[in-house]
This record gives structure tokens, sequence and C-alpha cells, in this order.
């Protein structure tokens, strides 16, 4: 009997140590250190379990040998098994394809798996991966459907954004920006990157219906940053310096390449001759770019306060953005501060506001750089003495010496500068109310209050630019611009779950007004530097205060809007929305305009038959029907228009009168687009793999246009709706996780491509073409209409003097569409009906961005891609004037035909010439456009997994290099230059494109394209 009790008693203490529980303790971080807050740990096959606290830490009891699972939303979950160690430190992976993954839709979140419209979202984490001052540039190639082109390389620049394709003509093709729930009316420079959480972008109109006319091309969701609720006070500091360096010199000819040139035209008969000017000389061999280039400096700073209590939050932070660019006194400069609380008051209400405000200041915009370029290489800058003379005299022109030290000196002695300061504030306020009677039904007040202020000074000293004399009268200019705006939302929300059933609603009620004012004045012969422009009232010359730099705008818009989105089974899903608009902008009847938009889905996952499919995460169809509406021209279109002129009135004076401009249209309506939209997201290997395919179809009715018409009317033009347009396109975007924490390494990779087809469907009256403004039926809205270079003429070749009379061999060859003799003879000569219209837009394009970490290093890159269409370079044709094979002026470096080099691109020098150019020479403006461009490459470490592994201090050290190189470029591969636009049509060249065609994007003479090299650190305290 004792042996049996004394064996029980020794089973029961190894059983007792079989199952001794431990207490394990540890952190949950993101992959970036930062503590993941609210985190599930449990031990799994049982019901113990705990959450993470405030700074990511927790503690549980746990067996040797258990496996914790440890999950969070917005992460992929994470098993681990307890070991010998009790202390454990877990880092989740986000979850690329997270069904609870909080999606912004526009007044209210969805999870990601109940979303029927088309939705792009990306973190501001992932945002920031490529340093930028605007979030235009961070966004570049990082979502399908989302195209963004660079129109300026300047410093503190923005980007053009087009989601799913250009529909208007005439009006405005930008998306709404809706900042913290108002709609924003800045410029996206200004708000800090830094300061944003994240952005959803809604594409369809199923999705931006909810906006109303405002969201007719698209809707760009920025959330800023805001305090968590029962978290200590936490301050966080980020910021980089780098350099800049000119990511490639325009390419133009040496002094012996130069002179090889001026040579051979001098060798060729009947060519215009240009010999060496008085300060030109065989033996000199000038680089003015240089001596006017600099290296530039990027600094980025910023810091913030954040934290909470029970029933509030708070956010507070400010930032200094500087770029001093590679070309002397171009500069951006930017303050900003932003601020956020969030208080819950009582049980049913609650209050808070968002304040976003910056002070910004562009300095240097008046330096070009044609003189630089153009300006000969066998010219010297310098006196016998060696001092800088004041231009140089080439054969036929004189021009301005400009270097980096010259152009220093002027802003520095107030005689050369250009500075525009700006200063805006963007503010909501809101109130929340609870309804105590009846469960999920609240009402909500949203006021935005806006106010934009920009200041521009311009002064240029006598003599400055003047090659010759000293004496040129100086000039000064102000411009003033106020813009004030405001936004009053009424919203109710029911938001209920019945069981199997969920249902939200949400109705609208909102104005919106907006007053801009422009006042512009100039002034000639300033009588001292030291006045710049802050005094124009003392010129002695001609003070002007042009009518067409004035102006005054005053609209309005009042909406209402209704939206229910129900959900059955979490495997049937439908949202439908009613919005009607009324805008100023209109005639009187037809202000109102009302549109509808639905969308379904279904969650194919929760059917039962999916659950022998455990590959499948998530697999979901849905399809969404709508009408969006575009209002977006100019206040008083519908209004007739008077304008001034002054005339002769007596021998001595002269007396305002008054001409008809623009004639009414009492018709004037609304413009709108019908998209249907068809997509499917599916998540697979337990979310590890995810992704979207998407298809649409947008056709735009009744586009606002304004019409010219015939100088016999004596009128211009007027507005009206004519013509439509379509956008036709496919999107697929991939991410995944590759390695998830295998033997301490992790491999992320997202990439997206898609096609838009752009169609022009009709225009005014059953015309197909407008040749003066590049349109015509069939073709791209961006379509270039011109002579199609086929090659160069050869000695070989048949018909040379019938085709181009007058012509000589090694000119441009163009199409010829005519017909010909029974004999084979062309019918005629080459002339304007042998123009082509030719498509600008890109077959494909989209972006790539992949992450590896390895225990505390990360190695990030980033970057994007075109394929096929069109760049059109006016540095390489007849706009720019820096192509003219003629030995006048400098000239880009390119391989031209002699007769030893007959298989060259570029035509003979000295040939036959239109307007300064060789004849046909726009033609040579236009580039295969396709490029693959890598915008950032990032190494970091993350100091928390060594140094700092037991301290609250986070802190990440990372280098980036931006822009390091181009592949599958052509114009790159000929030229060395960035492969991206820099310019609008109507900018940057010597012969700019005309305003209606300011939306054909271009390589001009703009500053040069960069690439940086930075710096920078985040620490959390």
């Amino acid at each position: 009997m004792t042996a049996m009790v004394f064996l029980l008693l020794l089973s029961c203490l190894a059983g007792t140590e079989a199952f001794a529980q431990n207490t394990v303790k540890g952190k949950i971080t993101t992959n970036t250190g930062d503590p993941v807050v609210g985190a599930s740990i449990v031990v799994k096959g049982t019901a113990n379990g705990t959450n993470t606290g405030a700074d990511g830490s927790f503690s549980i009891a746990a067996a040797k040998g258990a496996t914790l699972v440890v999950s969070s939303v917005g992460y992929t979950t994470k098993e681990i098994t307890v070991g010998d160690n009790n202390t454990i430190d877990i880092r989740l992976a986000t979850a690329t394809g997270d069904l609870d993954q909080v999606i912004v839709v526009g007044y209210g979140t969805q999870r990601k798996e109940a979303i029927t419209g088309s939705v792009a979202s990306i973190g501001g984490e992932k945002m920031r991966e490529v340093p930028s001052p605007n979030i235009s540039q961070a966004l570049q190639g990082r979502m399908a459907g989302v195209d963004i082109a660079q129109t300026s390389t300047r410093p503190g620049a923005t980007m053009q954004i087009r989601i799913r394709g250009t529909r208007s003509l005439s009006a405005d093709n930008n998306p709404l920006i809706v900042l913290d729930g108002i709609p924003f009316i800045g410029s996206l420079a200004d708000i800090n990157p830094n300061d944003i959480k994240s952005i959803d972008v809604l594409k369809d109109a199923s999705a931006t219906a909810i906006y109303g006319s405002r969201g007719a091309n698209g809707v760009l969701i920025i959330t800023t940053e805001k305090g968590s609720k029962n978290r200590k006070p936490r301050i966080n500091y980020s910021g980089y310096v780098g350099a800049q360096k000119v990511f490639a010199k325009y390419p133009m000819m040496d002094g012996p390449q130069f002179v090889k040139l001026r040579t051979l035209i001098a060798a060729t008969p009947g060519a215009i001759q240009y010999p060496n000017g008085l300060d030109e000389s065989n033996d000199v061999n000038t680089d003015w770019q240089d001596l006017f280039y600099q290296t530039g400096i990027v600094t980025d700073h910023n810091i913030s306060l954040s934290g909470g209590t029970e029933t509030g939050s708070y956010n507070f932070g400010g930032g200094y953005y500087l770029n001093q660019g590679v070309i002397p006194t171009q500069q951006y400069k930017r303050y900003s501060l932003r601020g956020s609380i969030d208080q819950q008051v009582g049980k049913y209400v609650r209050v808070g506001f968002t304040t976003n405000s910056n002070f910004n200041q562009t300095e240097g915009s008046q330096v070009g750089l044609y003189n630089t370029l153009s300006m000969t290489p066998i010219s010297s800058p310098y006196n016998a003495d060696g001092t800088l003379k004041r231009g140089i005299r080439m054969s036929v022109d004189n021009q301005y010496i400009y270097t980096k030290d010259n152009v220093k000196a002027l802003r520095d002695n107030d005689q050369w500068l250009n500075e525009t300061r700006g200063y805006a504030t963007y503010n909501a306020v809101y109130a929340e109310v609870k309804a105590p009677w009846v469960d999920g039904l609240k009402y909500r007040v949203n006021l935005g209050l806006d106010y934009i202020q920009t200041n521009n000074g311009a002064y240029t000293g006598a003599g400055v630019g003047d090659a010759l004399t000293a004496t040129t009268p100086s000039a000064a200019s102000i411009d003033n611009r106020n813009t004030v705006h405001y936004t009053l939302e009424n919203l109710l929300f029911y938001d209920r779950s019945f069981g199997k059933h969920t249902i939200n609603a949400v109705a609208l009620y909102s104005v919106e007004q907006q007053k801009y004012n422009r006042s512009n004045v100039a002034a000639r012969d300033v009588p001292a530097d030291a006045l710049e422009y802050y005094n124009l009232g003392q010129a002695s010359g001609a003070i002007t205060v042009d009518p067409a730099n004035q102006d005054y705008q005053l609209w309005g818009l009042m909406s209402a809007m209704g939206r229910v989105m129900y959900s059955y089974d979490n495997r049937y899903m439908i949202s439908a929305t009613v919005r009607s608009d009324a805008s100023s902008r209109l005639a009187p009847g037809h202000k109102w305009h009302t549109y509808p938009a639905v969308s379904v889905g279904w969650n194919i996952t929760n059917e039962s038959f999916m659950r022998n499919a455990p590959i499948i995460n998530n697999l979901k169809l849905r399809a969404g029907y709508g009408q969006t509406s575009n209002q977006a021209i100019a206040p008083y279109a519908t209004l007739g228009r008077l304008d001034t002129r002054p005339y002769n009135f007596g021998p001595t004076s002269y007396s305002t009168g008054f001409f008809v401009s623009q004639l009414p249209n009492p018709n004037l309506g609304w413009e709108f687009s019908k998209t249907l939209n068809i997509g499917l997201d599916f998540s697979l290997l337990k979310n590890r793999l995810s992704g979207t395919i998407e298809y649409y179809v947008t056709k735009t009715e009744d586009i606002l246009l304004g019409l010219g018409l015939p100088p016999t009317s004596g009128v211009s033009g007027y507005t009206a709706n004519i013509g439509s347009t379509e956008n036709k396109g496919f999107e697929f975007s991939l991410n995944g996780t590759i390695l998830d924490d295998l033997n301490g390494w992790t491999w992320e990779m997202g990439a997206n491509v898609y096609v838009n087809n752009n169609k022009l469907v009709s225009l005014a009256s059953g015309q197909t073409r407008d040749e003066g403004n590049w349109w015509f039926v069939g073709h791209n809205i961006n379509a270039i209409f011109d002579y199609e270079k086929i090659g160069l003429w050869q000695k070989e070749d048949q018909y040379l003097n019938v085709l181009e009379p007058g012509g000589n061999i090694g000119m441009i060859k163009v199409k010829y569409t005519g017909g010909f003799k029974a004999d084979g003879t062309p019918e005629r000569a080459i002339g304007t009906a042998d123009r082509q219209i030719m498509d600008v837009d890109p077959d494909f394009q989209g972006g790539f961005n992949t992450r590896v970490s390895y225990k505390g290093f990360d190695l990030g890159v980033v970057g994007f891609f075109r394929s096929g269409g069109i760049l059109f370079s006016t540095i390489h044709g007849s706009n720019g004037y820096l192509n003219l094979l003629s030995g006048r002026r400098n000239n880009i470096d390119v391989d031209y035909w002699t007769p030893e080099n007959t298989g060259a691109k570029y035509p003979k020098p000295g040939g036959i010439i239109a307007s300064d150019n060789p004849k046909y020479g726009s033609t040579l403006s236009y580039f295969d456009g396709s490029f693959l461009k890598i915008r950032t490459i990032t190494l970091g470490y993350d100091f928390n997994r060594t140094l700092l592994k037991r301290s609250p201090v986070k802190m990440r050290m990372y280098f980036t290099a931006q822009n390091p190189f181009v592949l599958f470029s052509p114009f790159h591969k000929e030229s060395g230059m960035d492969p991206e636009t820099n310019s609008f049509g109507n900018e940057n060249a010597s012969v700019n494109l005309s305003q209606n065609l300011r939306r054909i994007l271009t390589v001009g003479y703009n500053t040069p394209a960069t690439r940086n090299y930075i710096v920078g650190v985040n620490l959390t305290f």
C-alpha cells in the first residue's frame, strides 16, 4: 500500500513538471520598431490570452513548447513556439491582403473585405519610402490607374495627377483632394508628407459619387496623423539632409564639335554662313553649364507630440523643409504646423478639430537656362585680365553672361530677384452627437475654414540681361492673390447590425463657397535697387495695371446626398448613392443635376463550397455603375463678357472702350461621366499574396468646351456643352510577403501595371477634327498633329525634286499620303495634307517596390515604368531653337548627316530651312516614351535590434539614393537625360505651344533633373 501511494505521488509530481507554467514576457512591434498596441496573444488550443499595452509589451503564462498565436488588425498573424527563453520580442509584418484593413471611403470607413467600389490605398509609412517635398512625387508609380506626371523640375514643384485618364477637353481634369474630411482647395505642396497617416484613392463612379461634381475626376482622401487613446505622450522626430547633383547636363556641343559644325556649313554651297563673332575663337572650349550649375541641398525636419487619455487624443507637430536647387538662387522653403484634438464629452457627444498651416517661400523662378545652353562654346567668358565679361558677342547674337557667381551677386545686391511668399491655413472643426434613444444613430456637423495668400515680387535692375549696355531701365512688379473658402456639412449616420444583416446609411446636406481675388501692378525705371519691388509708386517710368492680370471670382455649391450600404452574412454587399448638386457656375435652369451610383459585391470565399479551398483566403467579385458630373469651368462662363481697350481720342489723349469678347450661353449645363467598373480581389497563402484585377469604361458627355468663332463674328468664342470622350482600361496590382521572418529574413514585394485607352468620341456639330487644337475623333485627347519623319533623303532616293522642290539630300524625309501617277510618280509635292495624327499616351505603365530586411538591416527599392507613347522633346525640335544645325548658336550634340555618315538620324547641317530651323525640324522632337526608372534605393538600420534593444527610444537611420539610374529609354540612351517630362506645352521653349496645347507635356529647358543622396534618421521617445 505504501509503495502504491509513493508511485502515485511520484507520477503527480512528474505531471506537474511536465505542465509547469512559465511567465513569458516581451514586446510586439512593427518592422520599423513601433509598438503594436492592442495586439492579441493567445496560447494555441486554449482560452488563455492577453493583449499588448500602450508600449507593445505583454505578459502571459505559457509552458515550454506551447505555441503563441500573435495577431493584430493590419498585420500578418504569427505563431511562436515557447523555448527556454522566457523573454520573446516579436515583429509583425504588414499584412498585404488583410481583410480587416480599414479604408476611408468618404464620409465614413469600411473594412477592405466589404468594399464594393474601386479604391486603392497606401499608408503614410509606405509613401515616405520616397523622400519628397509633397505627396505627388511620393505616390508616383505606387497605385494602378493613378498616372502622376512631372510638369516641372524646379524646387518644390508638384506633379500632375490623372486618375484613369483625361476626361474633359478644357474643364479641370484634376482629382478632388479631401484633407481630413474637408474638400481641399490648396496646392499639394502645402501638405507635409510627414503628417500623413494614409491616402485612399477613389477611382470609379460608385466610389466617387458621394462627393458629387467635385469627385468627377477621382478623389484622393488624405488622412493626417492623429493621437491615440490611452497612450502616454510620445515625441517623434524625423529628419534628413542630402545633396543634389545634376542627373545629366543638357547634351550641348563642346568647342571642337561646334567648330566642326561651322566648318562643315562653311563648305556647303548656298548655306547661310555664321563666321566667328568678336568674342569667339576656335581654340576656346567653354562649358557654360559647368559655370552655371551648383550642388543643391535638400533637408527636412519634423517633430510631433501625440498621446491620449481614456476619452480623448491629441497630436501636434511642426516641420521645416528646404531645397536649394542646382540652378543658382532657385530654392523652395516651407514651415508647417499642424494640430488635432479629439475629445469625448460625456456619453453622447464628441468634438474635435484639425488644423494644417504653412508658410512657404519660392525664390529664383526668373532664372532660366536658354542663354546658358545657346551660348557658343568657343566664346570666352573672361576678359584678358581674368574678370568676367558683361556679355559675349557671337556671330549675329549678343548674350548676357550668367554664371552661378554673378547670378548670386545680382541677388545679393538687390539687382535681380523673384520671390513668392505664400501662407495657407486649412482648418476643420466638428461636433458629433449620438442619439440616446436610437442605437447606431448619430448627427455630425463639419465646418471647414480655409485661407490662402500668395504675394509675388519681382525686380530686374538696370542693364541686367542686356549684353551690351548697362542703362536698360529697371523693371519691377507685384502680384497678390487671396482665397477664402468655407464648407459646412450636416451629416446623419445610421450604423447597425442585426444578426447576419449589416446596414450603414448616411445623409448629407452641405454648402460650399469660395472667393478669389488677384491684383497685379508693374512699373519701369525704379530709381534705386534698394527699393526692389516694395514701392512701385516711386518709379519714374510707366506704371501699368493690366486688366488681363486682375481677377475676381466668387462661386458656390449646394449639395444633398444619401448613401446606403448593406451586407448580408458578410457574403453579399450592395451600396447605393444618390447625390444632387447645384452650381453657381452654370446657367439658370441648368444649375441642379442629380446622379446615382450603385455597386455590388460577392465574397465568394465565405460561401460553403469554398471551405475546402484553404489556399484561398479571400476571393471577392464586385461591380459598379454610376454617374458623376463636372462643373469645373470659370465661374462666369455662362455670361457674356466685355473687355476694355484704350483708343486715341483727340490729338493728345485717349479713352477706354469696351468690346464683347465672349458670348453668353444661357443653356450651359453639366458635363457628366458614366462609369462601369468590374473588379476581382483575391488573397492567397494566409494572405501573404494578394491582388486586384479591374476593368472599367468611362464615357464623358456634354463636355464643357470653349468654342472658337470665326473673326467675322466679332467675338472670339463662347463656352458650350460639346463633344464626348471615352476612357477604357485594365488594372492589375499584386502584393506579397515572399519571406516572413525566415531565419531573420523578410522580403516584401509589390507591383502594378495598368492600361488606359483614351479617345475623343465626338466634337461639335458632327466634326471629326479640330486641327488648331489637335483634337481628332478616334484618337487620344493628347494627340500630336504634325508631319511624320520616316528618315533622311539619300542620294539614291527617287522623286526628291517632285516631293520636295528645292530640297537637298540629307534633309528630313516625311511621310507622303498623296496619290501616284500611272508611272509611279507622286501627283504633288508634300504639303499640309500629309500631316499625321500621332497618339501620345503610353501603351501601358506601372510601378514596383520591394523591401528586404535582415536582423535590423533593410533594403528597399521603388521604381516605375512606361511603355510606348511619345515623348515630346522641344530641345531637339524646332520649338527649342537648340537644334538649328546652322552654327548660329550652340547646338544639341546630335548625329547629323554627312556624305560619310548617311545613316545618321538628324539632317544635314546647312540644308533647307524653315523659320530658322531645318525644314520639318518639329519632327525631331518625338521619341519613343518608354523607360524604367528607379526612384529610390534605401538602406536602413534599426538600432532597436541591438544597441537600443531594451531602450524606450526607437531609432532608425537610413541612406537613400534618388533617381540613381534609368533603363530601357531610347531618349536617355541618346541624350543621357531624364526621360520624364519637365514642362507643360506652353513653357520652357523659345517658341511655346499655344495655351490650348498646354496639356501636351514636354521636355524643355527647365531646371535639370537631379540625383539626390540623402541621410536620414527617425526617432521616437
